[in-house]
C-alpha cells in the first residue's frame, strides 16, 4: 500500500539569513546590474547569466545560500533556471542538503516534472525512499505526468522493505504511463525486484527487455549472485555471449564470484580467457576476483601467478591467497602469507583463525585471536563462530563465556550462526543448563539449532529430554535430516531405549524418506551392542546395504568389551584390521578384553604381535582450562610447571580414596609387570593428572571439566565418581565415547559406556 508524507516547512524568511561567502565585488555587480536593468530593460539576461555562472562554481551549501539570497533580493528567484540550479545542487551534489531543497521546492508555485524528478532523485541519494514515494504521489495529485526519468530515480533508492511494500504497484504505474519498454525503466525494475529477492519477477522484466545494454545484464547477474543462485549466473553468461553483448569488467567480476562459489573452474577459465583475448584492462577488482576464483577451485599455482604479477595489491588480494591455502589445508603456507600482509582487516584475521579451526589447531586459533585483540581489530560474527568452535573442542568454557560477554557488550551481530555456535560450545563443555538458556532466548531457530539441542542433550546423558526435543522439533514443522537422526539414535543408545531406537530407525525411510547411511547403522550397532544384543548387532552389520566401516565394527568391538565376549571381539577386531592394519586402538581394546576375560595367553600373543609390528598405544591426553588458559596433560606427564604439586596431590587423593573403600581396578592394565607397578601406571593416567591439577587450582566447589582424547578407563571412571563425592565437586569428563557428569559419587552414564 502506498503512503503520503507530511513536512513542517520553515518560514520563507529563514532563507534570507545566510552569510555571504562569494566575492563581495561579484555580489555588488549583480545587485547594481539588477537595479539598472529594472529601469532600462524588461529582460535581465546578463544578470541571469552572471548568477547562473556562479551556480556552476558553487562548492558548498554556504555559497549556495548566499546565491539564493541574491536571487530573492534581485527578483530572479522566480526564474525557473535559478530554481532548477538551487534544487539540483542540493539533490545531486554530495555537498547538498535535500531538506533545504524541499523548502525551496515548496516555495515554487507550479514546479515542472524536472523539479519533481530532481527531488525524487535527491531522496533516493540520501536513502529516504519513503519520502521519494510520497513526493511521487504528490506529483500525481498535482496532475504532473511522470516522464522516463521519474521511475529510474524513484526505484534506484528503494530498500528491500519499501520495494516489497509498493514495488509491484509502481510497476503497474510504469505500464499505465507507457514506460514499460523504456530501457532505463526496465533496468530500474530488474534492480528493484532483485533487491527484494523476487528473482522470478526480475527475470520476467529482463526477458521482455531488448537485452542490448550490458547494464541490465549486470543488474540481473548481481541479483542472482545476491540470492546465491550462482548456477543461473553461469547460464546468463552463455546467453550473453549468444546475444553478442560485450561484458564489462563489472560483469566479469560478478561471473568470477559465481564461479568461486560454485568452484566452477571451467567457466572461470573461460572468463579469464575472455579477459586476455578481449584485452580488457585488468583492474585491481578484476584481478582480485580472478585470484579468489582460482583459490576457491584449489588452483593456487595460477592464483599465485596472478598475485605475483599484480602492480598493486590490497588487503583483499592478500586475504584471497590466505583463504586459498586454508581451503586446501595448507595452513602453514596460509600463515606465511598472513604474516607478510602489510595490513590486515577483520576478514583476513578471521580467515586465518578459521584455517586453524579447520585443521583442529584450536589452541593456535585462540592464540591468534588474542593477537587480533592486541592489534585492536574488532572481530565480527564470523570470527566469533570460529572462536566458539575452538572453545567447544577444547572444552574452554571460561573463554567461551568471555566471548559471549564480549558479543553482548560490543553489540556484535548475534545471528542464528552465533547462537548455534554458543549452543554447541556449551554442550561440548558439559554446561547443559546454559545451553538450554541460549536455546530459549534465540529469536529464530533453524534445523541445525534443533539438531544441536538433540545431539547435545543425548551425549550429555539427557536421553529422554533429547527425544522430547525431537518431538518438539516435529511439532514446530522442522523436517529432520540425517544428522538429526544420528542425535536421536545416540539418545536411545546412551539411555538404553532399544525398542524406541528400533522404531525410529525403521521410521527414517517410511516416515521421513531418509535412507540410513553408514553412520546410522553404526548407531544401531552401538545401541544393540551396549544393551547386550550382540547377535542382533551382527545381523544388522551383515544386512547393511553398504560396506561397514571401522566405526561400525568399532561399535561392536566396544560392546564386546562391556559384555566380555572375546570370541565376537576377535571377529570384529579382524574386520577392523583389514580396513586399517596399523590401528593401534584395535589392538589395545582387544588386549583389554583379553585381560577382562582372563585370557592371558591370548593377551601375551597379541602384545608380542604389537611389538613385532611396532604398534604402540596412543598416549592418553587430557585438556583442562584454568583462568582462560588450556593446560594439556599426557599419561605420566612431568613437564607441567606444577608437576611436583600435582603428584603430591595424587598421593593425597590416593590415601583419601582408599579410606572410603577405593581399590584400583587393574583389569585393563595389560603390561607384563607386577600389581604394584600396574597401580602406579594407573595413577599416572592423564585424566587423573588433570583432576589433581583442577583440585589444586580451582576454588571450592568449582566444576572440573576435562576433555580426554581416548575412552575413559574403568579405574579413572571409578576415581572420578569418588572424587565428586569426597571433595564435593562436579567433575565433567568428555571422552572419545561420551560425556560423563560425575556428581555425589555417581555418573550420568550409569556406568553404561
Amino acid at each position: 500500500m502506498l503512503f503520503h508524507a507530511t513536512f513542517n516547512l520553515p518560514h520563507k524568511s529563514n532563507l534570507l539569513n545566510a552569510p555571504f561567502f562569494f566575492s563581495p565585488l561579484k555580489i555588488m555587480m549583480i545587485s547594481s546590474m539588477a537595479s539598472v536593468s529594472s529601469l532600462h530593460s524588461p529582460q535581465p539576461t546578463s544578470i541571469e547569466t552572471s548568477l547562473l555562472s556562479l551556480f556552476e562554481t558553487c562548492k558548498s551549501m554556504h555559497q549556495l545560500k548566499q546565491l539564493h539570497c541574491q536571487a530573492i533580493k534581485t527578483g530572479l528567484f522566480t526564474n525557473p533556471s535559478v530554481q532548477n540550479k538551487i534544487i539540483a545542487f542540493c539533490c545531486t551534489s554530495d555537498l547538498g542538503d535535500v531538506s533545504y531543497a524541499r523548502n525551496v521546492f515548496d516555495a515554487v508555485p507550479e514546479p515542472g516534472v524536472f523539479l519533481w524528478n530532481t527531488m525524487i532523485k535527491g531522496y533516493s541519494r540520501v536513502d529516504c525512499p519513503r519520502n521519494g514515494v510520497s513526493m511521487y504521489l504528490s506529483m500525481l495529485n498535482r496532475d504532473v505526468i511522470p516522464d522516463n526519468y521519474t521511475y529510474p530515480f524513484l526505484l534506484k533508492g528503494f530498500t528491500r522493505e519499501v520495494g516489497l511494500e509498493c514495488g509491484r504497484e509502481l510497476h503497474a504505474h510504469v505500464v499505465k504511463f507507457g514506460f514499460d519498454s523504456n530501457a532505463f525503466v526496465q533496468t530500474a525494475l530488474v534492480n528493484m525486484y532483485s533487491l527484494c529477492g523476487q528473482m522470478r519477477m526480475a527475470r520476467g522484466v529482463f526477458d521482455r527487455s531488448s537485452k542490448t545494454d550490458v547494464v541490465i545484464w549486470n543488474v540481473i547477474i548481481t541479483g542472482y549472485n545476491r540470492m546465491k543462485q550462482h548456477d543461473e549466473t553461469s547460464k546468463l553468461f552463455c546467453e550473453m555471449e549468444k546475444n553478442g553483448v560485450v561484458p564489462s569488467a563489472v560483469t566479469l567480476v560478478s561471473l568470477l564470484s559465481a564461479c568461486s562459489k560454485l568452484k566452477d573452474l571451467e567457466v572461470g577459465k573461460r572468463v579469464h580467457r575472455y579477459v586476455r583475448e578481449c584485452k580488457i584492462e585488468p583492474n585491481l577488482i578484476l584481478e582480485n576476483a580472478l585470484i579468489d576464483m582460482y583459490a576457491a577451485c584449489g588452483e593456487m599455482d595460477v592464483a599465485l601467478g596472478i598475485f605475483d604479477r599484480m602492480k598493486k595489491r590490497d588487503v583483499i588480494s592478500w586475504t584471497s591467497v590466505v583463504t586459498g591455502f586454508v581451503n586446501i589445508g595448507q595452513v602453514d603456507l596460509a600463515r606465511k602469507y598472513f604474516d607478510k600482509m602489510p595490513e590486515r582487516d577483520y576478514v583476513s584475521w578471521t580467515a586465518m583463525i578459521d584455517g586453524y579451526v579447520r585443521v583442529n589447531c584450536f589452541k593456535e586459533a585462540l592464540t591468534l585471536f588474542r593477537e587480533m585483540q592486541a592489534a585492536n581489530v574488532r572481530p565480527d560474527e564470523f570470527t566469533m563462530v570460529s572462536i566458539l568452535t575452538a572453545c567447544a573442542h577444547l572444552g574452554a568454557l571460561q573463554l567461551g563465556e568471555w566471548i559471549k560477554t564480549y558479543i553482548d557488550r560490543n553489540k556484535v551481530k548475534n545471528d542464528i550462526f552465533v547462537g548455534n555456535a554458543l549452543l554447541d560450545m556449551y554442550f561440548k563443555c558439559g554446561s547443559v543448563k546454559k545451553a538450554r538458556t541460549v536455546f530459549s532466548e534465540m529469536p529464530r531457530r533453524d534445523k541445525f539449532t534443533w539438531t544441536t539441542m538433540i545431539v547435545g542433550l543425548a551425549i550429555n546423558g539427557h536421553g529422554e529430554e533429547s527425544l522430547d526435543m525431537f518431538s518438539k522439533m516435529l511439532r514446530a514443522s522442522i523436517q529432520p535430516d540425517e544428522i538429526t537422526f544420528i542425535g536421536v539414535l545416540s539418545a536411545c543408545t546412551h539411555t538404553g531405549l532399544v525398542d524406541k531406537g528400533r522404531k525410529l530407525f525403521a521410521g527414517m525411510t517410511t516416515q521421513y524418506g531418509i535412507e540410513p547411511n553408514v553412520a546410522h547403522y553404526g548407531c544401531m550397532v552401538d545401541l544393540l551392542g551396549r544393551a547386550g544384543y550382540l547377535q542382533e548387532a551382527c545381523e544388522v552389520i551383515k544386512n547393511m546395504p553398504m560396506r561397514p566401516n571401522s566405526v561400525v565394527w568399532g561399535a561392536l568391538l566396544a560392546a564386546c568389551r562391556v559384555h566380555k565376549d572375546a570370541g565376537m571381539a576377535e571377529m570384529a577386531a579382524k574386520q577392523m584390521l583389514e580396513l586399517d592394519s596399523d590401528n593401534g586402538a584395535v589392538y589395545v581394546l582387544l588386549c583389554n578384553i583379553y585381560a577382562a576375560c582372563n585370557r592371558w595367553d591370548s593377551l601375551h600373543q597379541l602384545r608380542k604381535l604389537m611389538m613385532d609390528r611396532g604398534i604402540k598405544k596412543t598416549p592418553g591426553c587430557s585438556l583442562i582450562e584454568m583462568n582462560g588458559v588450556v593446560h594439556e596433560f599426557v599419561a605420566g606427564d612431568q613437564s607441567h610447571p606444577q608437576s611436583e604439586e600435582i603428584y603430591f596431590k595424587l598421593e593425597e587423593m590416593k590415601s583419601d580414596l582408599k579410606l572410603v573403600g577405593y581399590s584400583p581396578d587393574t583389569s585393563e592394565v595389560f603390561l607384563d609387570i607386577g600389581e604394584e607397578d600396574k597401580e602406579s601406571t594407573l595413577y599416572r593416567h592423564s585424566e587423573k593428572l588433570a583432576m589433581a591439577f583442577g583440585l589444586i587450582n580451582a576454588g571450592p566447589r568449582v566444576t572440573i571439566r576435562i576433555v580426554k582424547n581416548l575412552r575413559m578407563c574403568v579405574d579413572c571412571h571409578c576415581v572420578a565418581k569418588l572424587v565428586s563425592k569426597l571433595y564435593d565437586r562436579e567433575v565433567i569428563v568428555r571422552d572419545q565415547t561420551r560425556y560423563h557428569h560425575f556428581r555425589y559419587g555417581s555418573c550420568s552414564c550409569n556406568d553404561y559406556w
